[in-house]
């Protein structure tokens, strides 16, 4: 627990350099969604889903330039601290337990699609119950070990990313690219279809938690590795949108929950018949930083609010999870959860930090005018 305890009392044993938020921005926005978002934006957009990625995306390139002036005025603290400050304690706690709620939907959300992929391709008759099980005990044992250690795993899960390019020329040699005309038909579905992807790439919000644990000298660097780590996984989804679009007909497109997965599906290799199931196993070392990263975030949170012990808090963490998992079992509350959750997460992640920072420079003024008038 020695790691826990540095994390919250100790910051400058934790801190990082900058150059290491390009691989945690990644990790937390490249999860379980990358294996079907492309039918959830196709519904929308239509062939023009592409468009709908780089425009959710550029929104993106927006909010996290934004989160990162408003994190730069109160420097040391992270959104939790910043929320007291701004908005009091009773207030800011309000708002601080409702970003925990978040963070903890998120770890729900994330870990209970990818059990899904786990009991449909690879083990059918596995409990799920036993699958949470066992990914909360690696979850628990990563994210004793500290903020440090839950960056290196960041770091190792960047290279476990980067074989899905070379793989997409399987299905890209069965491609049409007729199937992306006509182009920019409906700007109002465009907008719909980049609604909808928000869903896939929130992850970045971390910084809010993260920014405060990188070293102060460093921070003039944080804008820029955060928006090429953004920039990176644009290339990749858009890439994986790009291949469906061209792979799938429009009526296959909009019936196949997996897209990724079943472009993979078609891979046949001398040595390894099933070449999804390999990459479904592997997928738990891309999804565990985030598991880690938002039940770090979530313990962040409880410590401000309630000075919570970490044990008490894996354990109440793990209970609710549990129970929660335990609620959801098929494919349409699996569908209906992650609606409400893209809901949420556009509005917390896309559109409050812009009423924060609006927030934050009302509350500097006010500040600066009492100290004037001191």
């Amino acid at each position: 627990m020695v790691g826990l305890s540095k994390t919250i009392d100790a910051k400058q044993n934790q801190t990082i350099n900058a150059f290491l938020l390009f691989y945690i921005i990644i990790a937390c926005q490249v999860g379980v969604g990358i294996h079907g978002f492309q039918r959830v934006i196709y519904k929308e957009a239509k062939q023009d889903a592409w468009i709908s990625v780089i425009l959710i995306f550029l929104f993106a390139h927006l909010i996290i330039f934004v989160m990162i002036k408003t994190l730069e005025i109160y420097q040391n603290l992270d959104l939790y601290e910043i929320h007291q400050q701004v908005y009091g304690k009773i207030i800011g706690n309000f708002f601080n337990f409702i970003y925990l709620l978040y963070c903890t939907f998120a770890f729900f959300t994330v870990s209970k699609n990818y059990i899904e992929v786990i009991n449909t391709w690879v083990f059918p008759y596995l409990n799920s119950f036993l699958l949470t099980i066992s990914l909360l005990l690696i979850v628990i044992y990563a994210f004793t070990g500290g903020f440090r250690v839950i960056v290196g795993i960041c770091v190792i899960s960047f290279f476990f990313i980067w074989w899905i390019p070379p793989i997409l020329f399987f299905p890209l040699t069965y491609s049409n690219i007729n199937y992306l005309l006509p182009i920019f038909e409906d700007f109002t579905s465009i907008l719909k279809g980049s609604y909808a992807m928000s869903f896939t790439i929130v992850g970045f919000e971390i910084l809010n938690i993260v920014y405060p644990f990188v070293k102060d000298n460093e921070r003039k660097k944080v804008n820029k590795f955060s928006q090429l780590a953004l920039l990176t996984t644009l290339g990749l989804y858009l890439l994986l949108m790009l291949v469906a679009l061209t792979y799938f007909s429009g009526e296959q497109l909009s019936r196949t929950v997996w897209a990724t997965l079943t472009m993979f599906s078609i891979i046949k290799l001398p040595f390894v018949e099933r070449v999804e199931i390999i990459t479904i196993c592997l997928w738990l070392i891309i999804i565990l930083p985030n598991l880690c990263l938002y039940m770090w975030a979530a313990y962040r949170g409880t410590f401000h609010i309630f000075k919570a012990n970490p044990r008490w808090f894996y354990v109440i963490f793990s209970i609710i999870i549990v129970i929660c998992t335990s609620l959801v079992n098929t494919r349409t509350q699996i569908n209906h959860i992650n609606n409400i959750f893209g809901n949420i997460s556009f509005y917390i992640v896309f559109i409050y930090p812009l009423i924060l920072f609006i927030f934050t420079l009302i509350s500097k003024k006010f500040r600066k005018h009492r100290v004037n008038q001191k």
